[in-house]
């Protein structure tokens, strides 16, 4: 029999709906129940493509005698983290402060009134490794809590208490300085790994947003050292296992240090990150590989997660057949048996299987190969095509891994975002097509009223209101979106977004923006999200965002907001820079003199306007905001476009920095030149 989970929307809640558990969604449902009845909340959080979170669904929710323990003794909630990431990052700050580590799926205890008081990640279904069984754990907590009540209530007002003063922003008071950027370097260089590129020990992880401050960094100091860090990164990532490459895209993370081993889960906003990453490698480089790779990786997204109303899926699953990478890896007798059969030769098999470092004993478990390219292993680029050609066909009949298809309003923004730059740098119709839709899907199916958003949807089905985060990408997608193509509506909508994420969202007394607003429950504490993990922080979007809005719409009221941010933030710059990578380029911005470039055309489809767009996003620009205007845009008495119209009825660029402006321009490569001079000036 189902459970309440069968009519939500969230593939994995919908994963859990067949469970003997009888699961409630987070809701007034739930809470009043557990008040009603009084009885502790059981509070597990965790998302679809998290391998813990399925086998700790095998193990224990769907084990009838652990639910018989559950349903009698608690009110089981079950929480997808990626819809509501409030409940998420609250708990998790919780357990942390609890037990000194994190990580999904977790698990709490929670009075009725959603104090917690106990918590952790993996339980297992029986004594094992040090950890108590989970049915001793449900035992025991339903024992303290009928017979010790005292001393559970105790224990959640302190860890209430403790949890509201950790979670406290203070405004800051100073602005930050261009000595913070060069010092957060410093202490990136510290953390470097020179011999498999990449920050810190293993697990490692992407870091696109560090890749993106470096860049910028190199680009306003031409300091070698720090171009190096980004590039041998970024080759390193493209070279090993954690690059699918047969199919394109980047998983979650590499198990170990040097790249090889990825926890196979495929992320939107990984994807996303990573291709702008590239991107803008290419753009500070010109290397090709950098436009390939980001190319590879906006046609994975485009292949594997857009769906077919324009949006973008959330992920895929690192699991399939019951095991993890199973549609990834190969045996070396596999490789060749698939290679034969398309008909090529046995030399071409071997350069083939020398090429992805495919060995008899293989380099993962059950002597399969993660495929990857060794280091002084050429493989030649038709030997490649047809290779992975026969390699993707056959690969293409095994069980595909499941695919959480929730659409993310955040996450479509960060794919916003980079499908518009992809379009812009690389000259891509198809990626220009996708920008133009996926536009399209937001405003048709998650924006509500005149400026509101849903959180999340699927299948037509919207719900959640959307949170900071939601806003503020969205918004920085749009931005993206008018800078590559022009569309004077999609500038307009940004601003919308803009004034209703700080209508319903500042905190004057943080000076900051918090996650949650009007529409969503109170909770024992607000959060604010600062520091960035693996999508970038609200408040570091906003920061950029307002920067950017305040100079295309003379608002003062903007620019005053970002700072108040940049000054609350700026005491962690420079000890904590690979938590606030996206925070440290919003910086790099607020202290550059504004410059930006105005493309005016006689209408939103001149080709030469497109012309002038294309070449300003290949230069490596990073702080040049790029905007157009047309007769009749309803943007048009925004302050930047004053006086800015085409001369003559020819498309005509209008290069400025600060309030001094270049001659105004027909050629693009003119205003290409200017717009390079004005950033070294």
């Amino acid at each position: 029999m189902p459970n309440r989970l069968a009519a939500e929307t969230s593939p994995y809640l919908l994963q859990h709906a067949h469970n003997p558990v009888d699961w409630y969604p987070w809701g007034t449902e739930a809470l009043d129940r557990a008040r009603e009845l009084d009885r502790p909340i059981f509070l597990s959080i965790g998302y679809s493509a998290c391998h813990w979170c399925h086998v700790m669904e095998r193990e224990s929710f769907e084990d009838p005698a652990i639910a018989a323990l559950l349903n009698d003794g608690f009110v089981p909630i079950k929480v997808d983290r990626e819809e509501r990431p409030d409940i998420d990052e609250l708990y998790m700050a919780a357990v942390q402060a609890m037990t000194g580590s994190g990580g999904w799926p977790l698990n709490l205890f929670l009075t009725p009134d959603l104090q917690p008081f106990f918590g952790g990640t993996y339980f297992p279904p029986d004594d094992r490794h040090g950890l108590p069984s989970f049915a001793r754990v449900l035992a025991s907590i339903d024992d303290a809590y009928r017979t010790r009540r005292d001393e559970v209530t105790s224990s959640a007002t302190a860890i209430t208490g403790h949890l509201q003063q950790q979670l406290r922003v203070v405004p800051g008071t100073t602005d930050p300085l261009a000595g913070q950027l060069d010092a957060a370097v410093v202490r990136l260089a510290s953390l470097f790994d020179a011999t498999h590129g990449g920050f810190g020990p293993a697990p490692k992880f992407p870091a696109p947003m560090t890749i993106e401050f470096l860049l910028r960094t190199w680009h306003r100091t031409g300091d070698a050292g720090t171009l190096a860090m980004a590039t041998r990164t970024l080759d390193a990532m493209a070279d090993g296992g954690l690059c699918d490459q047969l199919g394109g895209g980047f998983a979650r993370y590499s198990t170990d240090a040097g790249w090889l081993v990825p926890h196979f889960e495929k992320m939107l906003y990984d994807n996303a990150q990573l291709a702008i990453a590239y991107l803008d490698a290419f753009r500070a480089t010109g290397t090709e590989r950098y436009a390939r790779v980001a190319r590879e990786t906006l046609d994975f997204m485009l292949a594997e997660l857009r769906t077919d109303d324009g949006g973008f899926a959330a992920a895929l699953d690192a699991d399939s057949e019951g095991e993890e990478g199973r549609f990834y890896a190969w045996t070396d007798a596999e490789l060749r048996s698939v290679l034969s059969a398309s008909g090529l030769e046995r030399s071409t098999i071997d350069a083939a299987a020398r090429g992805y470092g495919v060995t008899v004993s293989g380099n993962w478990e059950h002597g399969r190969n993660v495929l990857h390219r060794p280091p002084g292993v050429p493989l030649d680029a038709e030997v490649e095509r047809r290779s992975r050609a026969a390699l993707l066909a056959a690969r293409a009949r095994r069980v595909r891994p499941a695919r959480d298809d929730k659409q993310l309003a955040a996450w479509n923004g960060m794919a916003l975002r980079a499908l518009a730059r992809g379009a812009a740098v690389l000259d891509e119709p198809r990626y220009a097509a996708a920008t133009v839709d996926l536009v399209a899907f937001v405003t048709g199916h998650l924006w509500r009223d005149a400026d509101r958003l849903w959180r999340t949807a699927r299948d037509g089905r919207a719900h959640t209101p959307a949170f900071a985060e939601d806003y503020v990408l969205v918004a920085d997608g749009l931005l993206e979106a008018h800078a590559a193509l022009g569309t004077a509506e999609w500038l307009d909508r940004a601003r919308r977004l803009v004034e209703r994420v700080t209508a319903d969202f500042w905190d004057d007394d943080a000076g900051v923006y918090a996650e949650t607003g009007p529409e969503h429950e109170a909770a024992i504490a607000r959060v604010r999200s600062l520091t960035d993990g693996a999508t970038p922080s609200s408040n570091s979007v906003a920061a950029d965002v307002l920067l950017r809005v305040a100079l295309l719409a003379g608002d003062a009221a903007a620019d005053r907001r970002a700072r108040q941010v940049l000054r609350t933030v700026a005491p962690a710059l420079d000890r904590t820079p690979t938590a606030l990578s996206r925070m440290l380029c919003t910086v790099d911005r607020a202290l550059a003199a504004p410059s930006d470039a105005v493309v005016a055309a006689a209408t939103p489809a001149d080709e030469a306007a497109a012309a002038f767009r294309t070449a300003l996003a290949v230069a490596y620009l990073p702080n040049l905001v790029v905007a157009s205007v047309a007769d009749g845009d309803s943007t048009a008495t925004w302050a930047i476009f004053e006086g800015k119209r085409p001369i003559e009825g020819r498309a005509t660029a209008y290069v400025c920095r600060g309030y001094a402006c270049e001659a105004p321009t027909e050629d693009p490569v003119v205003a290409v030149a200017q717009a390079r001079s004005l950033s070294r000036g």
